[in-house]
This record gives C-alpha cells, structure tokens and sequence, in this order.
C-alpha cells in the first residue's frame, strides 16, 4: 500500500486547485489546439501538433500524479508546534563530524519552500527525526550505513 503523503491545507487546496483546472479547462484548450494543428494538414512534419500531443501526454501525467497525491493527501499543520520533529516540521541539523547546519523542511516536494530543500518523512533520516527535539541525537540505517545526526532547531 502507497504511503501518506503528509500536505499543508493550503498545499493541499492548490493541488486541488490545480487538478480542477487541469482537467477541465486545460482539456478543452490543449483539444482545440489539437484540432487546429490537424486542420493544417500532413500530421508527419507538423510541428504544432507534435507539440501539442507532447504537451497533452506531460499534463496527463501530471493529472494522475495530483490525483494520487489528493488521494493519499495527510493533512498537517506544519509541525507540532511543541517542539518535536513532525511532519511539516522545518528542522536544522548537523550530520555527526560535519560542522555545517542543514535545513529541510520535513514533508512533500510540493510543499517547497525558497531557500528550503526537502527531506521526506519517510526517509530513513526523515523517520529517524520524526518524534525527536532540538538537542537530541539520532541514528539513521541509511543504504550508506549508519548516520548520527543532531537536532539543531525545530520550527515550522
């Protein structure tokens, strides 16, 4: 079975949004643009027709993609706001003998943020911080071995 994907509500209303769009008025337009492309004639060396299927096949596969992430949309309020690791969590770490502070915003790529880069919840790391605090160490079984990491800061 397919894992959660942890959203904000409003990450979770613009997928929404986005997926009413597209299936609905982008349909129209890429069909009519379709249709006019054919009207020009020989499909073989027409470039506008070709670019338009091009496009209808991408934004079909990004429908699918937003109706998979709405169907298994978790919403989260953007950290637990007490502190703890949690989904929707920005976190700041430091990887044990490294002394740069990282930051990632703990949740799904549709939620990125500026300035941010993001680490999935289920990650082995992303596992590892859910339920910790600022201060605390912990060990993540990464393909790599085993990573110490310390939690800097918890914020949302």
């Amino acid at each position: 079975m397919a894992e959660n994907i942890h959203l904000t509500q409003a990450t979770f209303d613009r997928l929404k949004q986005e997926h009413q769009h597209l299936t609905t008025v982008w349909r129209i337009d890429i069909a009519k643009r379709i249709e006019a492309a054919r009207e020009l004639g020989d499909l073989k060396e027409n470039g506008d027709y070709h670019a338009a299927k091009e496009e209808q096949g991408q934004t079909e596969a990004r429908i699918r993609d937003l109706e998979a992430m709405i169907e298994r949309a978790e919403i989260v309020e953007g950290g637990s706001g007490d502190g703890t690791v949690a989904a929707g969590s920005v976190v700041s770490i430091r990887y044990e003998g490294d002394d740069d502070v990282e930051t990632y915003l703990l949740g799904s790529i549709e939620e990125k943020r500026d300035g941010i880069e993001i680490m999935s919840p289920g990650s082995p790391i992303g596992k590892a911080l859910v339920g910790a605090q600022a201060g605390d160490v912990v060990e993540a079984e990464t393909p790599g071995g085993t990573l110490r990491v310390e939690i800097v800061s918890v914020g949302s």
